[in-house]
């Protein structure tokens, strides 16, 4: 990932900050649907009847995104490959920005009834599109562009995005819930998130546009590197390095989203909680989220990607453990311990896919790697994780994340390429 051609300089602040904010404003896309998902969809946009039922649809819209990034990946993917980082980061923020900004304008199942969830499912696809292609050209804008001892320190940049745009998120629907009654928040408040977007997105662009090319791109083009069709071109010759990524980040989707959506609905619905106070233990977990992902940058780049993740990957398999019965006594100790976990796993994650694939198909592969490990860990995970609490227990839900640790942990485990830093 080393520069070879004279091309215009990026300022390290310019890239880090760049990449920072598009992937904050992509999270906080992703998470003002997700929390809605849990507190405003199930009433506004499914029939009335079982309350549980209708979270359960209103979960399985959040999935569709899951289904969508893949193919974001593969779309926006050959763009990034083929003609330029900065182009398609452009495309793909304008791509998830749009679909935020009309959720805030769709009418609901009472007023143009089944076609209310259809229009609401068809924007989930757009965000999960735009984030497919996202988050990927956010990691390559940072670790191309970076020195070669702080390649994890470049990349967890993006990951930051993450954890700010939750607290973001997450901020702006308990500010909504506390200043005004429910009677205005489902009439019209929980709209505010969505339409807000606009801003952000502005922002973002203004700020993507201004960037120039990155340095390993601009070699790639040098020395005619690009390949026809870097999806064929992953599939075909670097099928092990997509597996291998793709269960790698396995278990950093399942503990993040069993934190996040299913804890929230679980404690809302089943421990007593009110949305005010789980989103307030939420916020304190999330700030311990964002200051372990410096620190496992950091440790990162003095012991290798590969030492780091293992390390994070055991962590997880040990909280599933203890999941329940934290959860169950103590929601904030919970919350803080698991997002310490998560901010673990998550700062050298987008690092170790980058560094697995080839500068020619480096956008296509660990984009899709870390999109396919988000069908498998996470799109489903809210669902099977509330099917596996009501049936059997809450204690099987901390299995399940156990076991999603194994099967991470056995792909982290060979030695190969996540061991560049």
């Amino acid at each position: 990932m080393r520069d070879e051609v004279t091309t215009p300089a990026n300022s390290p602040g310019r890239v880090l900050f760049a990449s920072l904010i598009g992937t904050t404003i992509e999270f906080f896309d992703f998470y003002i649907y997700a929390t809605a998902a849990v507190l405003v969809f199930p009433k506004l946009f499914f029939p009335a009847g079982d309350p549980a039922s209708a979270t359960l649809q209103s979960f399985a819209t959040f999935a569709l995104a899951f289904i969508a990034r893949p193919i974001g990946s593969a779309v926006f993917g050959h763009f990034g490959d083929r003609i330029g980082r900065k182009a398609t980061l452009v495309a793909a923020l304008l791509t998830m920005g749009l679909s935020t900004v009309t959720i805030g304008l769709l009418p609901t199942y009472a007023h143009i009834g089944v076609l209310a969830p259809l229009l609401l499912a068809l924007c989930r696809l757009g965000q999960g599109l735009g984030l497919g292609g996202e988050w990927g050209g956010a990691v390559l804008l940072a670790t191309e562009n970076a020195p070669a001892n702080k390649r994890a320190w470049y990349g967890m940049f993006p990951q930051l995005g993450a954890p700010i745009g939750f607290l973001f998120a997450t901020g702006m629907f308990l500010w909504l819930t506390q200043s005004m009654g429910d009677a205005v928040f489902f009439a019209w408040g929980w709209r505010i998130p969505f339409l807000a977007s606009s801003v952000l997105v502005v922002v973002g662009l203004w700020m993507r546009l201004r960037l120039t090319e990155t340095p390993a791109f601009a070699r790639a083009m040098a020395q005619q590197e690009r390949v026809a069709v870097p999806m064929l071109s992953v599939l075909a010759h670097h099928t092990r390095a997509l597996i291998a990524g793709t269960f790698a980040a396995l278990a950093t989707f399942v503990i993040f989203y069993l934190m996040t959506v299913f804890a929230l609905s679980w404690a809302t619905s089943k421990l007593g909680y009110s949305r005010e106070s789980f989103l307030i233990v939420q916020m304190v977990g999330v700030l311990f989220f964002a200051a372990f992902i410096p620190f496992s940058a950091w440790l990162a780049d003095r012991r290798g990607n590969r030492f780091a993740m293992i390390l994070a990957t055991l962590l997880i398999f040990a909280f599933g453990i203890a999941y329940a019965p934290l959860l169950a006594h103590s929601g904030m100790l919970f919350m803080v311990l698991g997002m310490c976990v998560v901010g673990i796993t998550y700062g050298p994650l987008g690092t170790i896919l980058a560094q697995m694939f080839p500068t020619a198909v480096r956008y296509t592969g660990a984009s899709l790697a870390f999109n396919m490990a988000g069908i498998f860990g996470a799109s489903l995970a809210p669902y099977l994780a509330t099917w596996l609490a009501k049936n059997y227990g809450l204690a099987y839900v901390g299995y399940y994340l156990s076991a999603a640790a194994v099967l991470s942990l056995l792909a982290l485990l060979p030695r190969s390429r996540t061991e560049m830093h």
